[in-house]
């Protein structure tokens, strides 16, 4: 997933996008409402993890600007307002999730995972197809039974495959879940990717589709 962060606190942003990444999340952070509604706008994200202590404006409001012009995006609120009130009022506000600070990063690695797959972007923390077995909550992946060490990118780029299997996932596509702001990106990052992928995978797991993209099918080859 692509996870746009909104949280004003630096120093718990950069803990924070450091420890999601290692998990192999894209993460873009801003510090304001005013970056993040931006941000919907002109971004492509799978879900918002959304601070409500904003310095220019209340998360809330950030909430509900984003679904009055049709660009909510699925949300986790991570905020210090713990009151059940507080949980109430954002859950009815349009969030999906709410956890408040302090909290377990093992809890909140959970609840994303939940949220993966309420969205349909991931059905269980466990994907199979064919030989091929990938555990999203270990970032493990076994083929034919046998582990492979795979690179952050190289696990990011499965799994957005796997996902979507049976689904043609383009080249830019794949760009934008894998890389985020300020990344450099050289033309040929995907195809590199893929190939190192291929080293390790049974033959034609991933199909090119020439001049489309990649795909994994549902069937694979013996």
């Amino acid at each position: 997933m692509r996870i746009l962060l909104v949280e004003d606190d630096i120093s718990l942003s950069d803990a924070l996008s450091q420890s999601l990444r290692s998990e192999g999340y894209a993460i873009d952070s801003v510090a304001t409402g005013a970056a993040a509604l931006s941000a919907i706008v002109t971004g492509e994200f799978t879900l918002m993890i959304l601070d409500l202590g904003l310095p220019d404006m209340d998360g809330l409001d950030v909430l509900r600007q984003a679904h009055r012009n049709k660009q909510g995006l699925p949300t986790l609120i991570l905020t210090a307002r713990d009151s059940m009130t507080d949980k109430i009022t954002g859950l009815d506000g349009g969030a999906d999730d709410y956890l408040a600070k302090p909290f377990d990063m093992q809890e909140l690695l959970a609840r994303l995972r939940v949220m993966e797959r309420r969205l349909g972007t991931a059905s269980s923390s466990i994907v199979t197809i064919g030989a091929v077995t990938l555990d999203l909550a270990s970032h493990q992946i076994q083929v034919d039974g046998e582990s492979k060490e795979l690179s952050r990118r190289e696990f990011m780029l499965i799994k957005a495959l796997m996902d979507n299997a049976g689904r043609i996932q383009s080249k830019s596509q794949l760009e934008t879940k894998l890389y985020e702001w300020g990344d450099e990106l050289s033309s040929n990052a995907i195809e590199v990717h893929i190939h190192n992928l291929r080293k390790k995978l049974p033959k034609d797991f991933i199909k090119t589709i020439r001049g489309v993209g990649y795909s994994v099918t549902t069937r694979t080859s013996a």
